[in-house]
């Protein structure tokens, strides 16, 4: 191993960029060229067939079965035109990457010739495998069919000489087994609740679309570095490795200059993401050593998503390119900061208005303060929920470390809105209607609202949901994660908290209330009741911890406590009210959750037992046996006095590694044990929770020992890259 690491340290020495030319130096030239989008379509359809589809994706409805085969016509057409063969329904299953089964674009006739063939059928619905891709329980093994059908909503992309056509998943039986279509529902919902609640404000909303804006953060690793680590391989982190003599303490990497290697990376990734059409806006150097930073212009929330799961896989490809690996576990390097993606929400309406952003005037604030306030009081009402959606065992890693949020959700509004909501609360009597002067007076305070805006939402770090400005940052979420996740569960408490509102604004209207008067009298009732989720503080601080408890706020530590929030009462009500998942669906997903969660650990629990016996252990008594020899060496060639002077050093070290080895060895094989015990458990919740609190706890005492050997084993025959190698290769 020792060999194999030196080699491999040798090859990334040796690495030059790979130099990409881009089809044109002006990206408008080539963006999108290989979507089969709005533009696209208008070129290849008939001009019926195009307002149908436009209609189709403008209201959210089911494809008309007739247009198909036009549709698909136009599509084939297109494609082969860029010399497509094949083509393939691209979904996301609920292991959290992409799935694709790949068909050729040609068929055999009865008189054995080959025509080229893509209808309507063929487009709109394809049977993959249902058994063998998560479903928790939906599907039985022998009952392996499943369905994918069409979004139109999400253009179709070329890759290679595939044509990709983004679609839902779901079973035989009709439930979801993937993230899209729970995400397409979520999304109809805080729609339609949105623009019921925007009618208060301006008749011309028609409709209300989620956008997203994700910060995709990930580590780069020459490739032959990364293949001479088992760990990285198969967990995506590294289970062992002593803190290198410099970290990130310096800050010289964040916002530094782009190493060559790297550099060239990005400009072929961003090349390809722009002909795909994924608007790649910033690249740059984050806080750890060879992390790196994408983040994209806003877009709708369903494609937003769609579009991080495509850059995630191109990622992937490109970076093998350039003989690199790309990381995009949490937590791949102890002691450094780990990766998230940062998800940025917000409602914007078909008349062009950011609902969460102020506007000009005292009605168009109070609409945003509407939105805010509603947006704060799903949250708090929901906090637990939220916390699950960004439940992973490699989040588990990065949260709450001085890098990345606590597990404690909490909202940051900034001390500027904080005082205009607590002067809403103070001058909106209960039961009394304002006077004149007060309504004029609070209208005017409100109309201040872009004022007391401007440079005062400071960016509180430490805050898991954070408004900035004119969006919500949920920034908990870890950067391997599909933002469906954290998607899903935002605009279903917020689609869920705004039909609330309008339920209740409507009500004291019939009681006599004009509307004015009952929206702010609800707002200061949802303020209030909400406030104890706010907090401007160090979200780091032990007092905090102390302080949320205080508060009734759920402190869910660990990745299968927050799971189990998944299937409580309160979260099977919403979902299965909103009709965005099914009692069934969501318990599915609950269970695929502890799953992923137990056979993650269990992974790295083999993998540190592997390395810990096979590899560490054997190079420590190797190294010790040298030690032994030299000491043997020496007392033949010493007096008594001679030798005990010169074998003080020795004699420590060999003591010390003794210490360690032990140590490694005993912590293992109770942590095998244990882990054999784990297994023969039937309860996915027992087995996870057992995972979590028996055997990952071993993990952090195997690698203090391992760690320390580390420092005491001769580098020349240490078998892993040290994190020197690793951090500090571009």
């Amino acid at each position: 191993m020792a060999t194999i690491r030196f080699k491999a340290l040798e090859s990334s020495m040796s690495r030059t960029p790979r130099i990409v030319e881009a089809p044109s130096k002006k990206i408008s030239e080539y963006y999108g060229m290989n979507v089969f989008d709005k533009n696209v379509m208008a070129e290849y359809m008939s001009k019926d067939i195009y307002a149908q589809v436009m209609q189709t994706i403008e209201d959210g409805k089911t494809v008309d079965r007739k247009i198909t085969n036009s549709v698909a016509s136009a599509m084939k057409a297109w494609a082969m035109e860029r010399e497509v063969t094949h083509y393939t329904h691209w979904f996301q299953p609920l292991t959290g990457t992409t799935a694709e089964k790949h068909d050729a674009f040609f068929e055999i006739t009865k008189d054995n010739k080959v025509i080229e063939r893509f209808d309507g059928g063929q487009l709109a619905q394809q049977e993959p495998d249902a058994s063998s891709l998560p479903n928790g329980g939906i599907r039985n093994t022998f009952e392996a069919r499943g369905y994918t059908a069409w979004d139109p909503s999400s253009p179709a992309f070329i890759i290679g000489n595939t044509l990709c056509i983004p679609t839902i998943y779901i079973s035989y039986t009709g439930e979801a087994l993937d993230y899209k279509t729970p995400l397409l529902k979520a999304l109809s919902c805080v729609d339609k609740a949105a623009v019921d609640v925007c009618q208060y404000f301006d008749k011309n909303v028609k409709k209300v679309s989620a956008t997203l804006g994700w910060e995709q953060e990930y580590f780069l690793v020459d490739k032959a570095l990364f293949t001479a680590r088992p760990d990285l391989v198969l967990t995506g982190r590294t289970v062992f490795g002593h803190i290198p003599a410099k970290g990130q303490e310096l800050d010289d990497h964040y916002f530094g200059s782009i190493p060559e290697r790297a550099h060239a990376f990005m400009v072929e990734l961003e090349i390809e993401c722009m002909k795909l059409g994924i608007p790649l806006k910033t690249r740059h150097n984050e806080v750890a050593p060879n992390q790196y930073e994408f983040a994209p212009i806003f877009e709708e929330a369903n494609l937003a998503v769609d579009h991080n799961q495509l850059l995630m896989d191109m990622m992937e490809k490109i970076a093998r390119k350039h003989n690199f690996r790309v990381l995009l576990h949490e937590k791949p390097f102890a002691n450094v900061n780990g990766s998230g993606k940062h998800n940025n929400w917000s409602l914007s309406t078909n008349t062009g208005v950011n609902l969460l952003s102020p506007g000009k005037n005292p009605k168009s604030n109070l609409q945003f303060l509407t939105f805010l306030i509603n947006t704060i009081k799903a949250v708090h009402d929901n906090e637990r929920l939220l916390r699950s959606s960004m439940a992973t065992a490699g989040n588990e890693h990065r949260l709450g470390a001085n890098e990345a949020p606590p597990a404690i959700i909490s909202v940051f509004i900034g001390q500027e809105l904080t005082k205009m909501l607590d002067e809403l609360v103070s001058k909106v009597k209960d039961g009394k209607s304002l006077t004149a002067e007060e309504k004029t007076e609070l209208k005017l305070n409100i109309g201040k609202i872009p004022e007391i805006l401007l440079d005062n939402t400071d960016r509180n770090r430490t805050s898991p949901f954070a408004f900035t400005g004119n969006k919500f940052e949920f920034r908990a979420i870890g950067s391997s994660a599909n933002c469906s996740s954290a998607m899903i569960v935002i605009n279903s408490i917020v689609a869920k908290q705004l039909k609330d509102f309008k339920a209740d604004v409507d009500q004291l209207i019939k009681e006599g209330v004009k509307k004015d008067e009952a929206i702010f009298r609800i707002l200061k009732k949802y303020t209030i009741s909400s406030k104890n989720i706010r907090f401007e503080g160090n979200g780091y601080g032990d007092e905090w911890i102390a302080e949320a408890e205080k508060r009734g706020l759920s402190h869910l530590r660990t990745t299968p406590a927050a799971i189990a929030e998944m299937g409580s009462k309160q979260t099977l009500a919403l979902y299965d009210g909103l009709k965005v998942m099914s009692e069934r669906e969501t318990l599915a997903r609950q269970e695929i959750a502890y799953e992923l969660y137990t056979n993650l650990i269990r992974i790295e629990a083999r993998v540190i037992g592997d390395l810990a016996k096979s590899h560490i252990l054997p190079t420590a008594l190797r190294y010790q046996n040298q030690l032994i020899d030299n000491v043997q060496g020496l007392k033949n060639i010493f007096s008594a006095t001679e030798f005990k002077d010169s074998t003080g050093v020795q004699l420590v070290m060999i003591k010390g590694i003794s210490k360690y080895v032990k140590n490694v060895q005993e912590v293992t094989e109770k942590m095998i044990v244990e882990r054999k015990r784990i297994n023969k458990l039937e309860d996915p919740k027992q087995k996870a929770n057992e995972y979590a609190d028996v055997v990952k706890p071993m993990f952090d005492v195997i690698r203090y020992s391992v760690d320390k050997l580390e420092l005491m084993v001769d580098d020349e025959i240490w078998p892993l890259p040290k994190y020197r190698e690793l951090l500090f290769n571009h």
